[in-house]
């Protein structure tokens, strides 16, 4: 298990990181999640062992990460971190030799992969012939190389089409049914429900929400009601708690302040004419997050 407890991270006079705990248990997907400048590269620097915590203390199985320990984590950067002149085996051999893997090892589950993301014909390839999502299919394997226990995937997805996200999506799922932690971080909140079930959203360096993702969703009022049918739009604006109505192209959608207010709609709803659809829904992680770190600049 990878424990983070009451960290807490200066550079000079400034705080980067703020009293930040959370747990990891082998075969959970974790979300890190926070604007640029919140705290979560310092971060998982802090958990590799590269920076050391001012305050607090960061186990994994119970040991101080160090050069022990560092054979066991992978590392997906959101910059491109590739020697672009060697070949993708040159590459991979290189990265596996620093984790302490033999040439044959490497070889083998080099293979393995490559055809697991459909790019055998690439292994002796320069890394710079290939396209930039296939360059990210390579970064990623060099993480994933050493089977880690503990994988920091930081925007995984940039730029890859949904094709290729549902290959990387498979492998995460994969890594973490055998037993492996993983911390998953990403701008893009879809991609976070994808994956966590639990996650941190660090604003400044502070934590503003944690927990599991159902209990984060259930304790935020707001909900949404999505809608097929034709219904009278200024009766349902004048429901107080109805906090917006959006009329798409197929449904309508009515945000409003919380679970209370579904009888009123419904009832105005109920007097419209085809209606096919009435369903009740969690606001989005997107929504919740734009929503709390937004209060949290505003105090």
């Amino acid at each position: 298990m990878l424990k983070v407890e009451n960290i807490t991270k200066y550079y000079g006079d400034f705080k980067a990181v703020d009293n930040l705990s959370f747990t990891v248990k082998p075969g959970e997907i974790f979300g890190l999640l926070g604007l640029n400048g919140a705290g979560k590269t310092t971060t998982f620097r802090m958990i590799m062992g590269l920076l050391n915590p001012t305050e607090g203390e960061i186990t994994l199985d119970g040991k101080k990460i160090d050069y022990s320990v560092s054979d066991k984590i992978g590392f997906l950067t959101e910059e491109r971190s590739l020697l672009t002149k060697m070949t993708v085996l040159e590459q991979t051999i290189f990265y596996g030799t620093l984790k302490g893997m033999s040439k044959d090892k490497i070889i083998e589950r080099l293979d393995y992969l490559l055809e697991r993301f459909d790019i055998p014909q690439y292994k002796n390839k320069k890394i710079k012939e290939l396209s930039k999502g296939n360059q990210q299919k390579i970064q990623f394997i060099n993480a994933i190389i050493n089977e880690p226990k503990l994988l920091i995937l930081d925007e995984p997805f940039a730029g890859l089409d949904p094709l290729n996200v549902e290959l990387f999506k498979r492998e995460i799922v994969t890594m973490a049914n055998k037993g492996s932690m993983i911390i998953f971080s990403s701008h893009r909140m879809e991609h976070v429900e994808l994956f966590c079930k639990k996650l941190v959203i660090l604003v400044a360096g502070k934590s503003v929400i944690e927990g599991y993702l159902k209990d984060i969703k259930e304790d935020y009022r707001k909900k949404n009601i999505f809608v097929k049918g034709n219904i009278d739009l200024d009766l349902i604006k004048k429901i107080k708690g109805v906090n917006e109505v959006i009329d798409k192209a197929d449904e309508i959608e009515i945000k409003i302040a919380g679970k209370e207010i579904i009888d009123d709609v419904f009832k105005v709803v109920s007097k419209g004419s085809n209606i096919t659809k009435f369903v009740v829904e969690e606001a989005s992680l997107n929504e919740i997050f734009v929503a709390k770190v937004g209060e949290s600049y505003e105090k």
